[in-house]
């Protein structure tokens, strides 16, 4: 069976692993990411490989999934938003390092592959879309089998639809977009908006948070939700209407088999899936005549980046 390695690297850490044809992580290690040391988080990256290579000397490629924007050819980090990578030439460094072939990919594009392949999506086998719902967002599109890169590498960038013309200012430069609307970021900023103007419906909140708006947190949102306090239920509320509205307009426009919602938010289960789901349904209500795409959380975790990976660089 061939076997693959998969890194996974973020703004925090670098994991990687050994992934067989099945999609099992047969080893696994990780090193925390110099973020503000460019040579130290491409050389940490060689070490985790280096690593897991000599561990399993069959592995036959590698498969980088990194948290930044990457080029055409899959072979430069053009920029990336939380560590200090500007036009860094990562696959060939790593692959010379290593003395593996290396692939290079975007960290949503892998996690999007890894539903596709062994997730959620896995009867799927024409097209997914996959939403990553955490600090920001992030999105995959499976067309035709095969992940969509767009002319210039950088398809997918799905927190950049616009939700609210002239809405709330993006780090992006435009107004209005997803990630200002259904991110954990603006989870939390409704939740704090929420807090400061009815605090009476904010009870358990505000008593998670010592009391002060500002500071509350997505965890605490979370487990005063699943305690039932209205206002962090409405700010669940808010960011699964806008969820739903963004999965309908892609339902409308690339017509998939199965959209995906991931990332870390999607850990609150029914809170968050159960207004998206609903505002996606009513979105398309008019459409009941033709088939549309299910809702599904995603299934694979922490490991889909490293999964992802790796299935990749199997098939480079």
């Amino acid at each position: 069976m061939t076997l693959t390695i998969g890194i996974d690297v973020g703004g925090t850490k670098v994991a990687g692993g050994v992934v067989d044809e099945l999609g099992n992580v047969l080893a696994s290690n990780r090193r925390p990411t110099p973020a503000e040391d460019p040579a130290g988080t491409r050389d940490t990256i060689v070490e985790v490989a280096a690593e897991l290579a000599a561990q399993y000397p069959t592995a036959t490629a590698i498969g980088i999934g990194a948290a930044a924007w990457i080029d055409a050819a899959g072979s430069t980090v053009l920029f990336a938003p939380n560590l200090a990578w500007r036009d860094e030439p990562l696959r060939d460094y790593v692959a010379k390092a290593v003395g593996l072939p290396t692939v290079l990919e975007n960290d949503a594009n892998v996690a999007a592959w890894a539903e596709f392949r062994f997730g959620v999506a896995k009867h799927a086998d024409d097209s997914m879309v996959m939403i990553t719902v955490g600090t920001g967002i992030g999105g995959g599109i499976v067309l035709n089998g095969k992940l969509w890169h767009g002319a210039n590498g950088i398809a997918g960038e799905l927190g950049h639809l616009q939700s609210v013309p002239d809405g709330h200012p993006c780090g992006c430069g435009r107004l209005g977009c997803l990630e200002q609307y259904a991110s954990g970021n603006a989870l939390v900023r409704f939740a704090r908006a929420g807090a400061r103007q009815e605090p009476e419906r904010a009870a358990k909140l505000l008593a998670l948070a010592g009391g002060d708006a500002l500071a509350i947190s997505g965890r605490q949102i979370t487990e005063a939700a699943r305690g039932g306090d209205g206002v962090a239920m409405d700010a669940f509320a808010q960011v699964g209407y806008w969820l739903g509205v963004a999965l309908a307009d892609l339902a409308q426009s690339l017509d998939p088999q199965i959209l995906v919602i991931g990332g870390g938010v999607v850990d609150a289960g029914p809170l968050l899936m159960g207004p998206a789901e609903r505002t996606y349904r009513d979105q398309l209500a008019q459409r009941n005549r033709f088939p549309v795409a299910e809702v599904h959380a995603a299934q694979m975790g922490n490991v889909a980046g490293v999964v992802g990976a790796a299935d990749l660089a199997r098939r480079s």
